[in-house]
């Protein structure tokens, strides 16, 4: 399994990485949802890179694609279908919406209503969808990738949190170093670079990474250290909501998708360390905060645990 590992993912993030220059751990991330099955958010300012990322990832993937824009007009039914209306034959027929793909890539899912992105629920918990009574299947592979603008920016509507606990990992992308800049600035001298990838992986190697991924060996040992931390978020003072059951069963996967990535059939502490803050910071709420920043201080109350929580030897 490991060799598998060594040749899928890094042909993936090699693929990835020639157009997305100097963000080697938001590939590496972005690959570890994807791995474990689960959903991507990436909250950002405007231009560094969010959609550029989820672009090249869905480049690199041998599968069927769609793009959403999310606006302040759009509809539940502009994602998953609506039922339309055929008078000379005297019944409904279903057509499809934009959700009914492998890779879904949701742009500035915040500018949209929560009555919108509500339609994402389902599809991303349970693998369907439903509409007027019917309920409509979602083939595998099935990865959302969505980026949001922060909420101090003009026209955004925060999250709330059942929708972002559908989500594995919440990531940032950062400004590049100045050298990385520079090299950004000449690899777009003949366009766009995320145009010119082409497929490395098909969904059955897809499929075949996912499914070694949830073989990796968990240690008890493993098992305990994370739900002391899990415990260690409903008991925190600085925070009104603590991780949920859902949250602890996603950061065991996304570990065992890390350690996969990583080349290892098992799973050691520094896994759990190192994605607790973008599996958990999302799912707990601070006292007395306001939307802006709430995030960072829930990162900062992670790390706090990981700090006084002890570690398996």
């Amino acid at each position: 399994m490991v060799t598998a590992t060594d040749s899928l993912i890094a042909r993936l993030e090699s693929n990835v990485s020639q157009a997305i220059l100097g963000k080697a751990d938001a590939i590496r991330l972005a690959i570890v949802a994807l791995v474990a099955e689960g959903h991507l958010l990436i909250e950002d300012a405007p231009g560094v890179g969010k959609t550029s990322l989820g672009k090249a990832l869905s480049r690199s993937l041998d599968c069927a694609f769609t793009r959403i824009q999310c606006t302040p007009d759009m509809l539940p039914s502009d994602i998953v279908g609506t039922n339309v209306f055929f008078p000379n034959r005297g019944e409904f027929e279903f057509r499809p919406g934009p959700i009914f793909t492998s890779f879904l890539l949701v742009d500035e899912i915040n500018r949209t209503t929560p009555r919108t992105q509500s339609a994402l629920l389902e599809a991303m918990m349970e693998r369907q969808v439903t509409v007027d009574g019917r309920t409509y299947p979602l083939d595998p592979p099935f990865f959302v990738l969505a980026t949001q603008n922060p909420y101090e920016l003009e026209g955004t509507y925060p999250l709330p949190e059942n929708q972002l606990d559908r989500f594995m990992l919440c990531i940032d992308i950062g400004y590049p170093d100045r050298d990385t800049e520079r090299d950004v600035l000449n690899n777009h001298r003949e366009g766009e670079p995320v145009d010119r990838l082409k497929p490395v992986l098909s969904a059955d190697d897809l499929a075949t990474a996912q499914h070694d991924a949830r073989e990796v060996r968990v240690d008890e040992s493993i098992n305990e250290y994370l739900l002391d931390i899990v415990a260690a978020t409903r008991s925190h003072a600085e925070l009104s909501l603590g991780v949920s059951t859902r949250g602890a069963i996603t950061l065991h996967r996304a570990v065992q998708s890390l350690a996969y990535c990583e080349g290892r059939d098992y799973v050691v502490p520094d896994d759990v360390k190192r994605l607790a803050g973008p599996v958990l910071a999302h799912r707990v709420s601070c006292r007395g905060m306001i939307q802006e920043g709430q995030r960072e201080r829930a990162q900062a109350v992670i790390a706090e645990i990981l700090d006084t929580t002890r570690v398996p030897d």
